[in-house]
């Protein structure tokens, strides 16, 4: 018999750490990558892996997410199994208040659950840039019997004080959980690493269904599942096990590839996975065509370069250029550039990440910048050269990337990408 599977994914994050970029909207619709938005991951694993039955659940700022869902993610048809299916907060809770942590999130929403009466249910974020094949995790989960099963990744020990970190055993039981601890145990066998939670877990329905009714019963919870609920099932000697997402294979990916996750919750880990993108080699490939990452089919033109003279040549160098753009004269380096950018005549852009229809004025410098969406640079405007007159304009960070707002021009309308 198949196996009945339900996905629900949590999308209402804030990423107040990614402001300005999260100001206007939810930190799962934020673009990566040219064309895609960071929800595009966990819904292409879910996809990938057969997992076709997904409630995605959001909350902040969910406009721009939920345009780029109705565009670019409707399925269905004769099977009622297949769906995606957007779901607000809807205040179900008995003070009708905002979900106040991710086991509250499901539990304001578990009459969909019930409704739909699946095997196992996944339950996973869209605030992480990562590939995975969801449907080896689930294999073991089945091979260990597990209530609940973990999805963690190895990271250094000295970055223990950044993570919730897994205790197992030898055989990836898990014993224990340990938030932001420094001197949080190492995994069996490595002194030198720990098991980051990943947030991602596959729980037995009848497990998750009573595990969420006695949370919410408790006046004492925060109502989350890696302070709260997984505790709780560990304490009761459920048999909870740690998914290592160091073992997972990605079909069509060579056998020596090492699995991609990125935490992109910061300006500058943002900026430095898009930077990845455009390296020769980089850590994550978006041409596998046997895992598809999947999102809006945009109506775009190709992408246009034009000029072929002396300081003024349409080129882009170690770049990705996505459709609608037209390099008009303009130089582009080592930078990431999203749907229908205008780089001008003697225009220089070197290792930025510009956002959707953007415009670069003539002669124009910029690098190490972040651009959003709409954002049009007059002629000879220079970003990113001088610092502290970019802070008396923009947003800069620590390090010194430079962002720049999309609401900073007035543009017509009709043309506005949210």
């Amino acid at each position: 018999m198949e196996l009945r599977l339900l996905g629900i994914i949590l999308a209402g994050g804030k990423g107040t750490r990614l402001y300005p970029l999260t100001k206007e909207r939810a930190k799962p619709a934020v673009p990566f990558g040219g064309k895609y938005r960071i929800v595009d991951f966990v819904l292409s694993n879910f996809i990938n892996s057969g997992i076709h039955s997904i409630y995605v659940l959001t909350q902040f700022r969910s406009q721009s997410l939920l345009q780029h869902l109705n565009e670019g993610w409707q399925i269905g048809g004769i099977l009622k199994s297949q769906f995606i299916i957007p779901v607000p907060a809807q205040m179900r809770s008995a003070d009708e208040q905002w979900y106040q942590g991710t086991a509250d999130a499901i539990y304001q929403n578990i009459n969909l659950i019930e409704q739909a009466g699946p095997q196992v249910v996944a339950i996973f974020g869209a605030d992480h840039i990562y590939r995975m094949n969801i449907a080896h995790m689930i294999a073991e989960h089945q091979r260990t019997g597990a209530a609940c099963t973990v999805a963690a990744v190895p990271v250094p020990k000295k970055h223990a004080r950044e993570f919730g970190v897994i205790e197992t055993s030898p055989d990836n039981r898990i014993l224990a959980f340990h938030e932001k601890n420094p001197d949080s145990p190492s995994i069996p066998g490595d002194p030198t690493q720990v098991f980051a939670s990943m947030g991602n877990y596959l729980f037995s329905t009848q497990t998750l269904l009573k595990a969420l009714y006695e949370d919410a019963a408790d006046p004492e919870s925060s109502h989350d599942f890696g302070r709260d609920i997984l505790p709780r099932l560990v304490a009761e000697k459920y048999a909870i096990y740690a998914y290592d997402f160091q073992t997972n294979k990605i079909p069509g990916e060579p056998a020596e590839a090492q699995p991609y996750w990125r935490d992109v919750g910061t300006i500058e880990a943002y900026w430095e996975a898009n930077m990845d993108l455009r390296s020769v080699k980089p850590s994550l490939n978006l041409y596998n065509r046997q895992w598809p990452l999947r999102t809006n089919s945009y109506p775009d033109p190709p992408a246009k370069f034009t000029f072929d003279d002396e300081n003024r040549r349409g080129e882009a160098i170690d770049s990705i250029v996505s459709g609608g753009c037209i390099l008009s004269g303009g130089r582009v380096k080592t930078s990431i550039l999203g749907r229908g950018v205008k780089v001008h005549a003697g225009a220089q852009v070197e290792d930025c990440v510009i956002l959707d229809n953007c415009d670069i004025g003539r002669r124009a410098k910029i690098r190490r910048a972040i651009l959003d969406k709409n954002v049009r640079l007059p002629p000879d405007a220079t970003i990113g050269y001088d610092l502290e007159q970019d802070r008396k304009l923009y947003h800069v960070t620590e390090t010194g990337i430079v962002v720049v707002e999309g609401d900073r021009t007035l543009v017509d309308i009709s043309t506005i990408f949210v």
